[in-house]
Order: structure tokens, then sequence, then C-alpha cells
């Protein structure tokens, strides 16, 4: 139990630490992924997706999703702002257009984000307008115009449709200009007519914005509503921040007159050097429409001051706000100004906003946060603003200006803000592709699995089957065996029983002849012997060795010991070669055939005379047997007798019985001798 909750403490110490760490921690180690490296294209990549397992494809895909709950999602601004900067219009897309801007110094260059003017297309969608199809990021410093080109991207990069903003990572080159040079131009929505246009250019050295508000040079631009060069660097992007972490805050603001002017105070606690403050407009409602402006609350004037003195007698001046007009005013305002020494920051309100109230205007003055930067660090957050006016509103408290968090959630750095941005982009551009291979190879499976299915099916019917057909040709097999166990007792051993009854009448009859009677006893005891061994192998008779060797010569001997006082002969006729040829049960076979033709007449014909012909022709063996008896009885006038039948169909021969018009009986046997298993 204790092992258990020191686990989930750890856990939630874990879960505490999670967000406020982990997009640091990515940032470090590279785990964004490949932001602003050149995308693959659609047909490499589908290449190296093909080569990914199926469980390397679901653990991308898992990555993919991972990390795409927590990044940035893309929310975007609504009302009247600044759009950006525009070329003059082209008809023809190979026309090169350029944007420069021209740093305060030369700096090491570490990213260079480029956001797009995003355009509401009314069959697509949000699109980028005018983004270039072709071009390139070209870095140099005074006196090189030229330049180094850190980025070139093509049609094949697959940039669009995009709305996200392309991050390119440079690699710390020292530059005091970017510029970048587009090649081939995109057609804007409405019109189709060519144009370079873009939102905002940020060139990060560290995580500082080195372009911000410095000047601009163009190789042509289009002066419109909410388009200028100076907004390629106001700091103003389309979109919301969204961390999609952190506590909602309420934004302060504070409405009616002031004893003089709005002053808001933060003591840094030390001496700072400040060179950077963002101020963070009240986030609108998300109703739609939206019932204010941007910048609601924002004074029309302001100044910001610095000094070591609480009472700010050695104030300096670090900067002048005015917003003329609606297009000065967006979610973030960033200025950039000399690096000062300070410990105290004040931010007077000179011109505050103003609203109708009951019929007269009323003063309001309001931000989301305040932000103090030296060296890179917000040094005011968390710390407590002093104001010189009562604050009577709880859900607005001045402790909202330095909380570090926006109506969203928490605040992040605009140069993660944009990284985060980017890598949604490539990764929810990569995602389908990665699920339509999954799909593909679940497809797969499926048909793999149905074929298995069917396959196992057919497999269990095949055994099914052959089981049944093993024990089908068992049982064939046993009843065979048993009816050539019945055949061979009853032909053999018939046979030989009856052979050694006739030499035992002939030995009673030779009683007083001892020579005779000698020869008769040997025969016997020859027979008795024969007898043994057909019972001995009985159940193979193919294994009673020096039986049916030679066929004719055992075929003429069974005749002359069981035919003895019948007149008759066997003849042969054809190639001899035949008889040698057959197998070993065909020859057993036939040669009980024979010989249970021999027993029928002997025993029931009272034939005086019989004969009986072998013929071998070819591929045809015939055995031909008659005799002068009295014939077939009822009930086997026409029919051939059951043993000579079913020793006939052990030896898979026709055989036929007739009665010809000189009387008797003449049983004729057919058999061919090239089929499968009648030969050795």
């Amino acid at each position: 139990m204790v092992r258990y909750r020191f686990s989930l403490l750890l856990l939630c110490l874990l879960l505490v630490t999670h967000h406020a760490g982990l997009r640091v921690a990515l940032a470090d180690a590279g785990l964004y992924g490949t932001v602003g490296a050149k995308p693959i294209p659609v047909r490499e990549l589908k290449l190296q997706l093909s080569k990914l397992s199926l469980t390397e494809l679901e653990r991308r895909l898992e990555t993919i999703d991972s990390q795409l709950e927590w990044l940035c999602p893309i929310s975007l601004r609504s009302g009247v702002g600044a759009v950006g900067i525009r070329s003059s219009v082209r008809s023809d897309p190979h026309h090169a257009e350029w944007f420069e801007v021209e740093l305060a110094e030369a700096v090491p260059i570490h990213y260079i984000a480029l956001v797009p003017t995003i355009w509401r297309d009314t069959k697509t969608g949000l699109r980028a307008d005018g983004f270039p199809i072709e071009f390139r990021v070209v870095v140099g410093t005074d006196g090189d115009s030229e330049g180094t080109v850190v980025a070139s991207y093509s049609a094949e990069d697959r940039l669009l449709p995009r709305i996200a903003p392309l991050v390119v990572e440079c690699p710390g080159i020292i530059a005091s200009w970017v510029r970048v040079e587009a090649i081939e131009l995109s057609p804007r929505l409405w019109d189709s007519q060519y144009v370079f246009q873009l939102s905002e250019l940020f060139v990060f050295s560290g995580d500082e914005n080195v372009a911000q508000s410095r000047p601009v040079r163009t190789s042509s631009s289009s002066v419109a509503e909410g388009r200028h060069s100076r907004y390629l660097v106001d700091g103003f992007v389309p979109y919301l921040m969204d961390a999609r972490e952190g506590e909602q805050s309420i934004a302060f603001l504070r409405e009616g007159a002031a004893d003089g002017d709005y002053e808001f105070t933060i003591d840094l606690g030390a001496t700072r050097t400040l060179n950077r403050i963002h101020l963070h407009a009240i986030d609108l409602s998300d109703t739609i429409p939206q019932a204010n402006r941007d910048g609601i609350g924002i004074p029309k004037q302001m100044r910001l001051e610095g000094a070591n003195q609480p009472d700010f007698s050695d104030a300096v001046l670090l900067q002048e706000f005015d917003f003329p007009t609606v297009y000065d005013l967006g979610p973030i305002i960033m200025r950039r100004f000399p690096k000062t020494p300070c410990r105290y920051v004040r931010l007077t309100a000179i011109e505050p906003d103003t609203i109708m109230r009951s019929g007269k205007l009323t003063p309001r003055i309001g931000f989301a946060e305040i932000e103090l930067f030296s060296d890179e660090k917000n040094v005011a957050a968390e710390l407590p603003v002093e104001a010189n006016f009562v604050v009577n509103n709880p859900v607005r408290p001045l402790s909202a200006l330095t909380d570090g968090r926006n109506f969203y959630g928490t605040i992040l750095p605009i140069r993660e803000w944009m990284i985060e941005l980017a890598r949604r982009h490539e990764l929810e551009t990569e995602r389908p592709y990665v699920a339509e291979e999954l799909n593909r190879r679940y497809s797969q499976q499926k048909v793999h699995l149905t074929w298995l299915t069917w396959l196992a099916v057919l497999l269990a019917v095949g055994i099914g089957v052959t089981i049944m057909i093993d024990r089908m040709v068992r049982m064939r097999q046993l009843a065979n065996l048993k009816e050539r166990f019945a055949a061979d007792l009853h032909d053999e051993l018939g046979a030989n029983l009856h052979v050694i009854g006739l030499l035992g009448d002939l030995a009673q009859a030779a009683v007083g002849s001892p020579e005779k009677l000698k020869s008769l006893h040997q025969r016997i005891r020859v027979m008795t012997e024969r007898s043994g061994t057909a019972v001995q192998y009985c159940t193979n008779i193919l294994e009673a060795k020096g039986l049916y060797q030679d066929l004719y010569e055992d075929m003429q001997r069974t005749t002359q010991r069981i035919m003895a006082d019948i007149d008759g002969e066997l003849s042969f006729e054809g190639d001899a070669g035949v008889l040698k040829r057959l197998g070993p049960r065909t020859r057993a076979d036939l040669f009980l055939f024979y010989k249970e033709c021999l027993v029928n007449i002997s025993r029931h014909s009272q034939a005086t005379q019989f004969d009986a012909r072998l013929t071998a022709s070819g591929s045809d063996l015939s055995l031909v047997v008659s005799d002068n008896g009295h014939g077939l009885t009822a009930p086997l006038a026409n029919k051939v007798p059951p043993s000579l039948q079913r020793r006939a169909r052990l030896l898979g021969a026709q055989v036929t019985a007739k009665h010809p018009s000189e009387g008797g009986t003449r049983i004729e046997l057919n058999l061919r001798t090239r089929k499968w298993g009648r030969r050795k």
C-alpha cells in the first residue's frame, strides 16, 4: 500500500510538471520533428511509409496523435486588422518578386518564420493566399548583395495548401539582412492574378525577433487597406495564442476616469537590462459575430519609462506607443528598444481608449498581459503591479497583468508558438498518408484473413474428407482382407483337403500293394505339409516362399494331383514371358482360381474328361476350363459358382460360365495383364 501511494504521488508530480517543461525539453532535444527541414515529397513519403512494418506505422500514428494533443491549435483571429504585404499584380507566375528586411546589426540567425496571408475560399475553406510555389530564403551581411541561400522550396515540397507558418531552421549564420525571393508565384484566390503575399516575417536570433519594426525593401508593392510593407514586421499574425494548457485568465479591464493619466508600475526587484515589451490585448469573446474590435482597452497613446529610483526621478523613456489606425492594433503588441538597465518600469496611458456609456464617452484601459524581457526572459512574470487608480472589480484584478496566462491558458514565447504551429501543420499533413497506409495494410490483412479463414475451412473439410476416405479405404481393405482370407482358406485348404481325401481313398484301395501304398503315403505327407504352409501364411499367402514361382509347372502338378482319375490335360499357348512378368498376388490368385475349377469338376461334375487351356498373348491372358459332366444345377444353372466369382473379383478379371451343346460346363477367365499392380 505504501509503494502504491508513493507511485501515485510520483505520477501526480509528473503530471503537474509535464506541461511546464515538456515543450522546452522537446525543443532542446530536437523532438519537435523536422521543423525547418524541407518537407518530404508525397511520392517519397509514401515509399518510406510502405517500407515500415505495421507496428512501426501504428507507433508513428500514435506519436503523431500524441503530439497533436498538446501542440498549439491554429486559432484564427477575426475582425479588422493588418493583413500584411503584397507585391504588384502579375499575369505571369514566373515573375521574380522579393521582400527584404534590414536588421539593426549583424546577428546569428536561428529561425525564420514566414506567416502566410490567409483567405477564406468559398469552395475549399481557409487557404494561404499568394504564398509562393517556388521560392528561396537568402541571408547576408552588409556588402554581400548575393547572400547565402538557407532554404529553397518548389512545388514538389507540398507546402500548399496551408494556413500555418513555415519555419526555416538556420545554422546560426551571421546576417544583417534577410530576403525572401519568390521565383514562381501562386494565383490569389479571388481573381487568379499572380501575387506574392505574406502576413508576417519573423527572424529569430535565439528567442528575439530581430526583424520587429525594421525597415523593409521590396521588388514591388501594392498599397491597399491593411496592406503595407511595414505590416510585414509589425508582429501581428492572423492567429490567436492558444497553448491548450494552463488555466484560463480573465484580462484586466477598468472603466472610468482616473486622477490624471492611467499609470501601471512594476518593481522588478533588481536592476534588469530590458530591451523588449509585449502587451497582450484583451481577448475578445468567442461569439460570432464579435461585439468588440481588436485592442479594446488599449490606450491610443502610451509611454513606457524605466528608472532605478522608485520615484522615477531618473526616468528614461523606453518606448512611445501611438495607434492612429485600427491596423496598428492586434492581439500582441511587440516593441523592441535599446537595451536599458532599470529596476522600475512605468506604463502611462496618455490618451486612453473610450467607450460610449449612457450617452457619453467613458475612458477605459485594460490588458491581458504585460511582458518585459531581459535576455529573452520575461522578468515581469508573477510580479505585483501597482496602479494610480482604484481597482474595484475582483474578477479582473491587477495580478492578471503578470500571471503569464491569457484567455486560453499559458502564454508561450513567440518563437516556440510559431514552431508549434508549423509542426502541427507538418503532422496534420503527414497523418492522412500514415492513416491511408495503415488502412491499406488493414485491408490487406482483412483479405489475407479471409483467405486464411477459407483455407482453414477448406483444410478442415479436407481433413474431414481425408479421414472419411481413409476410413472407407480401411474398411474396404478390411473387407478385402476378410474376403481374401476366406477365399484363400477355401481355395487352398479346401483343394488340399480334397486331394488328401482322394489320396486316402487310393491308399485304402492299394492296401495290397506296399509300393503303391508307400507312394500314396508320401504324396499325402507332401499335401499335409503344403496345407500346413498354407495355413501358416493364410493371412498373406504371398509370404509363402516357393509357392507359384513357376506358375505353369505348379498348375501342371496340381492338375495331376486333383484330376488323377479323370482324363484330360492342361495346355499352354502364347508367350511364356507373360506369366513370368505377373505379380506374385496375381500368380497366386490365378493359380487358386484354376485349382478351384479342378476341385469343382472333381467333386461335383461326375465328369470323365476335362480340358484346360491357358493362353497368353500381348496384354491378354485367358484360362478356359471345360468338362463333360452334368453341368451346373439350379440355382447356378447360368451363373458362375460363388467361389470362382469371388476369386475372379480379387483377381480383377472377367469370368463367365457356359453350357456347351455337347454337355458339361465351360468356365472362361479373361485377364488384362498390363493394369497397374498385376506385374512385378
